[in-house]
């Protein structure tokens, strides 16, 4: 009930205003975005990086209105590319569609895609296609394709383990190589399309976690590469000790070497995990967001998990 309740605040431009206005909720989500400023989120990196964790940096901002708007997210995301270049910290790019175009003008988003890819070719980087609601997921996946089909082997796509769809996905994306970062899924869905309950998400998450192993075992085991820019197939996206456990295990019956996977967490959420796992010899990436953009994000924070929550309420009581 709260969790539906906070991510329909997500998308309210009304309380999207009276919050970001107010210096409390300002100052907790400093706990999960890196700063307004793509300095502020390559100096978190380069801290990370510091302590062996990769990073994946996100700008900010979901479904422009106009063309114009796509276009500025797009030169945002290609000085992103270069400032990782010039500033060899060791990071990719996640990217929204609906920020560069996609739901506007689908070829437009195409263009945009394509400008960014090319660039991160140029630099050597790799580009990570988050995906958002339900409705855009065919959408998303079609352009995932679009970018195969033309050469652009330096990308990968997210799939959310609510969706009932999601293990189609997962066996035609295993079938090409797909390198796919697995998550729960943020967003408030209708029961029609994904898992209401908790457990089967759950379920479903280790059961996608299975055939990616297994995709990746079939492949040769075509692991990272050194620079900390490109991921291996599978990257488990889970702060869930319980997912994480199973997926090590599984790791052990399969046979599979630690660079075998990547684990994959959130900026400022279970910083003790992520340590933990960096010694046990896990390669971590945390996503590092930025931008003044950071609304809708934050709420989807407080809405996955309670704790997250009772922060933000106790930054304000202790203000």
């Amino acid at each position: 009930m709260l969790r539906s309740v906070l991510i329909s605040l997500s998308e309210s431009e009304a309380i999207q205003k009276l919050i970001m206005h107010w210096p409390p909720a300002k100052k907790a989500a400093q706990r999960f975005v890196a700063g307004e400023t793509l300095a502020q989120a390559i100096e978190a990196v380069r801290k990370l990086n510091e302590k062996g964790i990769l990073a994946s940096i996100d700008q900010l901002g979901e479904n422009t209105t106009d063309s114009e708007s796509a276009a500025h997210a797009t030169r945002g995301i290609l000085d992103i590319l270069e400032l990782i270049e010039t500033s060899g910290v060791r990071a990719n790019v996640s990217v929204k569609l609906s920020q560069i175009g996609m739901g506007l003008n689908d070829d437009l988003c195409q263009q945009n895609l394509s400008k960014i890819l090319t660039r991160a070719k140029l630099t050597r980087n790799f580009i990570r296609i988050d995906m958002e609601s339900a409705q855009v997921t065919e959408k998303t996946l079609n352009m995932y394709w679009f970018c195969i089909q033309n050469g652009f082997n330096n990308t990968g796509i997210v799939i959310q383990s609510y969706l009932f769809r999601s293990e189609k996905d997962i066996a035609q994306l295993n079938s090409a190589g797909g390198r796919v970062r697995l998550c729960k899924g943020a967003y408030k869905e209708s029961k029609n399309v994904a898992f209401p309950h908790k457990a089967d998400v759950d379920k479903n998450f280790d059961h996608l976690t299975i055939a990616l192993f297994e995709s990746e075992k079939m492949a040769g085991l075509p692991i990272s590469d050194r620079d900390g820019k490109t991921p291996p197939i599978p990257a488990l996206a889970t702060h869930d000790e319980k997912r994480i456990n199973f997926a090590k295990q599984q790791m052990k019956v399969m046979r599979l070497p630690k660079e075998a996977v990547e684990f994959q967490m959130l900026y400022g959420i279970r910083r003790d995990l992520q340590k933990q796992l960096v010694k046990e010899g896990y390669q971590v990436r945390v996503y590092v967001p930025f931008g003044t953009h950071w609304y809708p994000y934050f709420m989807r924070r407080l809405a996955e998990r309670p704790a997250n929550l009772w922060f933000f309420l106790s930054s304000y009581f202790h203000k």
